[in-house]
């Protein structure tokens, strides 16, 4: 073959690998605006809303130890969770009643969205970490509305999803799901677990790491995140847990985001929110992940 023709036919294929590679990243960032629009069906039963003390005092501890706080902040004003410099952008909307959106919210809509991932208009919350609450029973669900429902106004500001073409194309092609996706709508509520230090309420617990350590809690990286963030630990026995022998070394890590060495454990783990899980949760969560 002579070094012309090389030459020609070299170039016809890259400019066909370049057609193909362009098609391809263009069709998956199509699919990935038609997912964001797409409608989810859930089906919902009512909840009733509790008004007692007693019951949005729990709701507050929910929110402040589960994880809503880290997003929406400690007054539910919402705030600035991502700014990346590749434009990954996500403002968490203030949740109180200052947000005209939110407070039009019906339980239903509450249900939609904080169990199921959905907005009231039936289209998926992308960022939103609902595989981590689809689980609570109908009296926590309610206790943590009637918290929300209880906040003072305050800034008003709606939420802000902005996603660079590469990681809207890998939502178009999968690689990254909303929790919608993930989520079993079929499931019934989990029933009530009373807390105590056992397997079954630490079971309960863990469904609060799955967003980050998945289904299964084998950790590996985590859904949607930005690219510098570090992979989830595994919590499978006989892997991560490994360092903590005793309950009150994890105990501790939870509460001050040091392994027993006192190296410093990832800085994207929330330990705002784990630092005010309380004696039973954070015990029992122990027993689940060293007995399984």
């Amino acid at each position: 073959m002579d070094v012309k023709r090389f030459f020609r036919i070299a170039s016809s294929a890259l400019v066909a690998f370049t057609v193909v590679v362009v098609v391809a990243v263009g069709t998956t960032y199509w699919w990935g605006g038609r997912k964001l629009e797409r409608t989810v069906e859930v089906p919902l039963q009512p909840v009733a809303i509790p008004t007692g003390a007693a019951q949005i005092a729990h709701g507050r501890y929910l929110y402040e130890s589960r994880g809503c706080m880290d997003c929406h902040g400690a007054n539910g004003g919402g705030k600035q969770v991502f700014d990346e410099a590749n434009g990954f952008r996500v403002r968490a909307p203030d949740i109180t009643r200052a947000n005209p959106a939110i407070d039009r919210y019906t339980p239903e809509d509450w249900d939609r969205a904080i169990r199921h991932g959905v907005a009231p208009s039936g289209r998926p919350l992308l960022v939103m970490p609902s595989e981590d609450y689809n689980r609570l029973s109908n009296e926590d669900f309610g206790a943590l509305v009637a918290y929300l429902r209880s906040l003072p106004p305050a800034g008003g500001q709606p939420g802000e999803v902005h996603l660079p073409w590469f990681v809207q194309g890998m939502y178009g092609a999968g690689v990254i799901k909303d929790a919608a996706e993930k989520i079993d709508h079929s499931l019934p509520p989990a029933p009530a677990v009373a807390a105590a230090v056992n397997v079954r309420y630490g079971a309960y617990v863990a469904e609060s790491c799955k967003g980050c350590h998945g289904a299964n809690l084998r950790g590996g990286h985590i859904p949607g995140a930005p690219p510098d963030w570090p992979p989830a630990s595994n919590l499978q026995p006989g892997h991560a847990m490994k360092a903590y022998p005793t309950a009150e070394q994890f105990v501790a890590m939870m509460r001050t985001g040091k392994r027993p060495d006192g190296t410093d454990v990832s800085r994207v783990m929330p330990f705002s929110a784990f630092a005010k899980m309380n004696d039973t949760d954070l015990n029992a969560l122990y027993l689940f992940l060293t007995t399984r």
